[in-house]
């Protein structure tokens, strides 16, 4: 594994449509500094308090439910391996658009459960609707709720609700971009600082200079992939960083407004049918864990897709160097100061690798990726989206014999 090349200064002078997409990646490090002192700062009876999440932590036989639309999903899935270990409780991460369609599938009554909810606006139809339907299929529902906007109306409803407390994040988090860039990474910083789940001192200092760095000297090795005009990008992590590798999928698809195949899976998973998308235009990035067990499954794919010749390129991205079998010369990024930290630490680095990568890729393709989609079927806050409403009818427990 070699070091990345020094970079030029990234050119923030952008063509019209790229520069709140350009500020808001580059920001990030920053704006995490700012992300840490507002959640220690924040303890007030109606804020997401720490009493609050001692107290909810505490209720016997509680399970815990990450909720979000798109991105905002994705934050449950990075958190979920390290909370369910951290806390001993049952975890899920669902999704609201699941949620919603299916209230009595996903909720039950007699648990208590607290239901966290991420959202860069709060303004979403699943999102407020997943807060009341919680409410309303569980006994004993609290709401946790993580949002970028001030004038979410997820929180003008937890703040008529005493089972309800949120954290606002810095207005600079409220990316004006379409794709949520410095909203996922600084929600999903909120929510690990929240739970505990990174450690003792001050992690978000360490993953802010993993950063910081990245996106400085990483820049080159970025251009150069938006140069060899890939067709297909495959993403791949485990645990925590499968959740990643399916944010990361997604920016690709966002910001290129689908003319690029985006795909993600986790490595053990991506042998079972999906490895068939793998061509000669096919970029396929790996996210290696840094768990001693976890990263062996990783290695050994990593060793076999490079053998396998098959990949236009294989990428590694790594706090710790790779070595034996599934090294390549100059293939692969080592994450400075990272070498010991847990996956969860791993991804903020690396999405933002990924979301570097799918803002040049946009622009390659002269997209505007403030507002890529051309057709404009897709908007940064969803439209389109009715709430019916859900009528109590009797299961179907056999199939109707004619």
């Amino acid at each position: 594994m070699t070091s990345l090349p020094q970079a030029t200064p990234f050119d923030e002078r952008m063509p019209p449509g790229a520069s709140w997409t350009v500020r808001e990646i580059a920001q990030q490090p920053d704006v995490w500094a700012r992300v840490s002192a507002l959640v220690q700062a924040q303890t007030g009876p109606k804020d997401m308090s720490e009493p609050f999440v001692a107290r909810c932590l505490a209720t016997p036989g509680l399970r815990i439910v990450l909720t979000g639309a798109g991105s905002s999903a994705f934050i449950g899935q990075c958190l979920a391996p390290a909370l369910m270990r951290h806390t001993g409780l049952r975890v899920d991460a669902v999704a609201t658009t699941d949620l919603v369609a299916g209230p009595h599938l996903y909720f039950q009554r007699d648990v208590p459960t607290l239901l966290v909810s991420f959202a860069r606006s709060g303004s979403s139809p699943e999102s407020v609707a997943a807060l009341e339907l919680a409410d309303r299929f569980v006994d004993d529902c609290q709401h946790l709720i993580f949002t970028c906007n001030p004038d979410s109306h997820l929180r003008r409803l937890a703040a008529d609700r005493a089972n309800a407390r949120t954290l606002l994040l810095p207005a600079e988090t409220h990316d004006r971009g379409f794709a949520m860039t410095s909203s996922f990474t600084s929600l999903l910083l909120a929510a690990t600082q929240v739970f505990g789940l990174l450690g003792a001192g001050d992690p978000a200092a360490a993953i802010a200079r993993a950063a910081a760095s990245l996106l400085s000297q990483g820049l080159p090795l970025a251009q150069a992939l938006v140069e060899q005009h890939f067709e297909r990008v495959v993403y791949l992590g485990s645990n925590e960083l499968q959740g990643l590798a399916r944010e990361s999928a997604l920016k690709l698809l966002e910001l290129t407004d689908g003319r690029i195949v985006a795909s993600h899976d986790s490595p053990l998973g991506f042998r079972h049918g999906p490895k068939t998308i793998v061509n000669d235009r096919t970029l396929v990035v790996m996210f290696v864990s840094n768990d001693p067990y976890t990263r062996q499954y990783d290695l050994d794919l990593l060793a076999e897709l490079r053998r396998d010749q098959r990949a236009a390129r294989v990428l590694a991205l790594s706090g710790q160097p790779i070595l034996g079998d599934a090294a390549a010369a100059s293939d692969d990024v080592q994450i400075e100061g990272l070498e010991a930290a847990p996956d969860l630490a791993l991804a903020f680095p690396c999405v933002v690798f990924a979301q570097r990568f799918a803002l040049l890729q946009s622009m390659h393709l002269g997209l505007s990726p403030d507002n890529p989609s051309v057709s404009g079927t897709v908007n940064r806050v969803v439209r389109g989206v009715t709430i019916h409403p859900f009528l109590d009818t009797p299961a179907v427990t056999h199939v109707p014999r004619h």
